[in-house]
């Protein structure tokens, strides 16, 4: 809980104090002065709570005045006859000190608590990166070490298909490092938040397309169906961004399930959002990675097929709550997965009379 700068705690204390000045005049006439003394307690107890502790001694040391100068025989002065009075005075003092202080302790452990635990996670992500960086760059560091070394030793001596076949493996390599390598600068990117939108009215079929055309080599043994209806409602979003999610769920799709099955790419409105879905046929995700789906880092294995450095659908979900929708995975129940998210639908703007809106 934030807690209020010191003018503001004070005036804050004046308040309360003067609320229970109200509270004490309406007690008067039914009540001993010894319980509207007690009622101060509820201007020095939520001081002490949740102002700073220069509001809760102002609000003890205001209380104890005016229930003086007001309550006290004889009233208007702060002459006190009676030590009870000045009991009441230090009873309050103390509760101020004493609560104020607990407050003070419990907000440092609080602050320390939380500063361990992002310690912990940062030192967490560190370690699971190193061990991902490590692990998926390792085997095509060795095809690309194996591939160009073979091509310096024996090169001259291997027909032209071969040194085509040693170049393809070294591109495709290449590519797969530098793939990941921006997966993870883009999670970066997210996350300290210099990413920045750059939303327009988009037809979700277009960037579905899109993202269809850039795979169309890794989806080249599925049956890949775009089931987006062609009046759906435009979508105000980053294009580039969703196409990025696109591609991501599509990739999973390739990659984790069987050649010759179908993978599906649908899209519909629900309530006020547009829900975007990557269905697959494959043996669907298992129970013991369901929960871990979206978590950085957390690389899965379905089908025998590593999921990679285990970004992708940590930076999915980053990106549908960047636009203000949500993400999810769902187990079919005759078999598969569907991976979902949702999409703000905004008014699109409407063309001043006589104008046609712009395609």
């Amino acid at each position: 809980m934030k807690i209020p700068g010191p003018w503001a705690g004070y005036a804050g204390a004046i308040g309360m104090v003067a609320l229970c000045t109200m509270l004490g005049f309406l007690m008067t006439p039914r009540f001993d002065i010894v319980n509207i003394a007690m009622v101060y307690l509820l201007a020095v107890v939520p001081a002490a709570l949740f102002l700073n502790r220069g509001a809760a001694i102002l609000s003890a040391v205001l209380s104890v005045a005016t229930f003086d100068v007001l309550f006290v025989p004889p009233p208007g002065t702060l002459d006190i006859h009676d030590l009870q009075y000045l009991l009441t005075f230090f009873i309050l003092l103390a509760v101020a000190l004493t609560i104020s202080f607990l407050m003070q302790r419990g907000r440092r452990q609080a602050l320390e608590q939380a500063r361990l635990s992002v310690q912990a996670e940062t030192e967490s992500n560190r370690g699971a990166l190193l061990a991902s960086i490590s692990h998926d760059l390792r085997t095509p560091l060795s095809v690309l070490t194996g591939a160009s070394s073979s091509l310096i030793e024996a090169g001259e001596r291997m027909s032209a298909e071969e040194r085509a076949e040693l170049a393809s493996a070294i591109y495709d390599r290449a590519r797969e490092m530098s793939d990941q390598m921006e997966k993870i600068l883009q999670m970066t990117r997210i996350e300290s938040g210099v990413i920045k939108l750059e939303k327009d009215w988009t037809a979700i079929a277009e960037v579905a397309e899109s993202a269809l055309a850039k795979l169309a080599g890794k989806l080249a043994h599925h049956y890949v169906v775009l089931d987006i209806p062609d009046d759906l409602p435009l979508v105000r979003a980053d294009a580039a961004l969703i196409e990025q999610v696109l591609i991501n769920l599509l990739e999973n799709a390739a990659r984790h399930t069987p050649e010759g099955t179908v993978v599906q790419v649908r899209a519909q409105p629900e309530a006020a959002t547009l829900v975007v879905s990557v269905v697959d046929s494959g043996p669907g995700i298992p129970e013991a990675e369901f929960e871990q789906l979206f978590v950085k880092f957390h690389r899965g294995v379905m089908e025998g097929a590593p999921s990679g450095i285990g970004l992708g659908l940590a930076i999915c979900q980053a990106i549908a709550r960047l636009h203000g929708g949500s993400m999810w995975a769902e187990r079919l129940i005759d078999g598969g997965s569907a991976f979902r998210f949702s999409l703000p639908l905004d008014q699109p703007p409407v063309a001043p009379e006589g104008e046609e809106p712009n395609e």
